[in-house]
């Protein structure tokens, strides 16, 4: 089953936190928003190391580099089963100039025509609640997660 690790970047302003996420570029992804949202993340070798995967997955889809005190979130299984890994940061990023690299898909499905896509073609920040209803179902227990390590009750 494949793999992926990313990164949850977030901040606070008083007492909310705020994440950053990407939308998936495309025509499949156009006109989807709520659930359509994902931390950036990528698909990892056997092997590899994933921390460093979620680093470099989160300078290609940005163009920015990251570094900082990295919190370890536990692994999620999203529908298609997939395992993502994450890991927390907190610290803010201008959402400006931000570009993603590109990549080819086959568009439209099986018609053996080629379409060159940005990998990412929104990046927002999102206030706590907002964000747990953009982001991909299974990658909200990210946010659940880091809460409740930040704010144990």
């Amino acid at each position: 089953m494949k793999t992926s690790a990313g990164i949850l970047l977030f901040k606070r302003e008083k007492r909310n936190f705020f994440y950053f996420l990407v939308h998936p570029g495309g025509p499949f992804w156009k006109n989807k928003d709520l659930g359509a949202w994902s931390i950036p993340k990528g698909e990892a070798f056997e092997n590899e190391s994933l921390i460093e995967r979620a680093i470099s997955e989160f300078r290609e889809e940005t163009g920015k580099e990251i570094s900082g005190e990295f919190i370890e979130l536990k692994p999620v299984k999203q529908k298609a089963g997939k395992t993502v890994f994450a890991w927390a940061l907190e610290s803010d990023l201008e959402t400006d100039g931000l570009y993603s690299n590109t990549i080819n898909i086959c568009w439209p499905p099986k018609s053996g025509k080629t379409l060159e896509i940005p990998e990412i073609d929104r990046w927002e920040w999102f206030e706590s609640e907002e964000a747990k209803r953009k982001i991909n179902p299974a990658q909200c227990d990210f946010i659940i997660q880091l809460e409740e390590m930040l704010n144990p009750e």
